[in-house]
């Protein structure tokens, strides 16, 4: 090789190199889909999705899925959308920040915390919100559906902030600001089609997420297996259990405690068309009144696995314990009433309505608040397909 030709290739190996140097500078790096999601979830798969749909439901379980029917795809997007803090105004409240799971989707709290402030009435537990009669949501039964009910908190100013009130809270925001996040068009790409978001969408999941979670894996469903009648004694049960859960399903007329009239199994939900419960404090004000509660969540897991309440009670978390709970509906206070539901009046005296008085014993009340903790299950409080899928918290 003559030495101009020995140059004239040094000189093309040169630009040769340059030239794929700058390519290698100024190209991206194109990740899938998956690795998308990779960099931002554990175990959120486009390819298999952890199994939300037809999930393990009793046979003897008699309301399944009020109002829809879970899909998995969507139930996985909604999980996302459930933990995720971008969905406040601020990036510091997702649906999980009030519905905990290690408390079956309740608040410890009496009062949520919320971007603008506390919430006025207790969150309520989200466990068999599907399970139950009737498609109206909240304590006052204001949503008709769950795809409203789940919309509602994010428009909420004191709750996450979305309500409109200016041109950087409105829904549209919400849209604009989850479609820059680049995994929700990966997300509703898989479920939808295309990588729009979209309010419907967002309620649809979330719906669908909420749908799913459930629990029916207690010591009362293990007894029930065993006999196939509510009505007969539990083999599993302790006698005070199942003397609590007698009392528990006999009619106040018949010496019974009369909680089935209006929270019946194996379900445990409240019953569709009632009134109030007696409970009609307004939460962090004693001052007022509040006798629009209608609507109560599923009696099951009122405790955890270890027989610890997930959270006060009632609409205003004016009782702390399961024995103030059966002392309230043990004897009824009519004072300042409205809208009591009847079954809650024991007679008609010289000055009016009296109240339910069961004039139950110390051990019948041991009894029932035993009865209520065998309806606490397990899988709820640990199972991954209802955790935070973040890989960092969030």
């Amino acid at each position: 090789m003559g030495k101009s030709h020995f140059i004239v290739s040094i000189c093309l190996l040169v630009l040769s190199t340059i030239f794929i140097g700058c390519q290698d500078s100024n190209d991206e790096v194109i990740l899938t889909e998956q690795e998308i999601l990779n960099n931002h979830f554990t175990n959120i798969n486009l390819s298999t999705t952890l199994p939300y749909q037809n999930t393990q439901v009793p046979n003897y379980i008699r309301f399944v899925n009020t109002g829809n029917d879970v899909e998995n795809e969507k139930a996985q997007l909604g999980r996302v959308l459930f933990y995720d803090k971008n969905l406040s105004i601020d990036n510091s409240i997702s649906c999980a920040s009030c519905h905990i799971q290690s408390h079956a989707f309740g608040d410890l709290n009496m009062a949520s915390i919320g971007v603008n402030g506390v919430t006025t009435r207790h969150s309520m537990r989200l466990v068999n919100a599907g399970y139950r009669p009737g498609t109206s949501y909240f304590w006052d039964e204001r949503a008709s559906s769950l795809e409203d009910q789940v919309l509602q908190p994010i428009q909420d100013h004191i709750e996450m902030g979305f309500s409109g009130s200016n041109d950087s809270n409105t829904l549209e925001s919400l849209v604009q600001k989850l479609q820059s996040l680049e995994y929700y068009p990966v997300l509703f790409k898989q479920v939808y089609g295309n990588e729009q978001v979209t309010i419907e969408g967002i309620q649809e999941s979330l719906a669908n997420f909420v749908l799913s979670i459930q629990s029916f894996d207690s010591k009362f469903d293990e007894g029930l297996v065993q006999t196939g009648n509510i009505n007969t004694p539990f083999p599993n049960f302790t006698l005070s259990e199942n003397r609590g859960k007698r009392l528990f399903n006999t009619p106040a007329v018949n010496g019974g405690a009369g909680c089935v009239s209006c929270h019946a199994g194996p379900e445990f939900a409240i019953r569709d068309d009632i009134h109030n419960n007696g409970v009609i404090g307004v939460l962090n004000n004693p001052n007022l009144n509040d006798h629009d509660n209608t609507r109560s969540p599923s009696l099951r897991d009122l405790t955890d696995p270890m027989g610890n309440l997930n959270g006060p009670l009632m609409h205003d978390a004016s009782l702390s314990t399961l024995l103030e709970m059966v002392n309230h509906y043990n004897q009824i206070d009519i004072a300042n009433q409205q809208l009591l539901d009847p079954l809650l009046f024991s007679s008609v005296g010289p000055n009016g309505p009296v109240g339910q008085d069961l004039q139950l014993t110390e051990t019948q009340k041991e009894d029932l608040i035993n009865f209520l903790r065998t309806l606490s299950g397990n899988a709820v409080y640990t199972d991954e397909k209802w955790s935070n899928p973040f890989i960092q918290p969030n």
